[in-house]
């Protein structure tokens, strides 16, 4: 697999979707949680949504229970609690392993592609985001620490990019 257009995801609505959907444009992928530190950080990624998509951005929440067992619902109330309570618009996915012999299959790609401290594949916690540019490529890899303003300029770089 050589670029994120190789894959396809499930909604977390169940149904399938290839990545090549979204050929040409900037995608900001994130595992997210409902029950975690960072998941006000659903906030942050809603107003990027809204700000950068009309210019191509599309932000992908991918929800994961590997982490504190902090997203233990099903897909039908992380839809839910995300529209609820962040206002969530942006495309929520079926939640997915991120790490280990089960992680799905765009992420032991987006963790080869951009590692992170020391080198190391695994993803350390719930919001972890990867900056993919338009040609389908992984630009950047940010920590749960990092926040969604704190990256708008990369973002706006890589819309810029055509």
């Amino acid at each position: 697999m050589t670029s994120i257009y190789d894959f396809e995801a499930k909604q977390i609505d169940g149904k399938s979707v290839k990545l090549s959907a979204f050929r040409d444009k900037v995608l900001l992928i994130v595992n997210t949680a409902s029950q975690c530190g960072f998941t006000p950080q659903f906030a942050g990624l809603e107003e990027l949504h809204e700000k950068y998509a009309s210019q191509g951005l599309v932000v992908l929440g991918f929800p994961s229970n590997q982490f504190g067992s902090q997203d233990p619902g099903t897909n039908e109330e992380i839809g839910a609690f995300c529209t609820k309570n962040y206002g969530v618009s942006f495309p929520m996915m079926e939640k997915i392993d991120v790490n280990g012999s089960n992680a799905a299959p765009l992420y032991q790609w987006l963790t080869k592609e951009k590692p992170g401290l020391l080198g190391s594949t695994a993803i350390k916690w719930n919001f972890t985001k990867f900056l993919v540019g338009r040609d389908g490529r992984v630009l950047k890899r940010y920590a749960p620490l990092d926040t969604p303003a704190s990256f708008a300029r990369d973002i706006e770089a890589a819309l810029a990019a055509g």
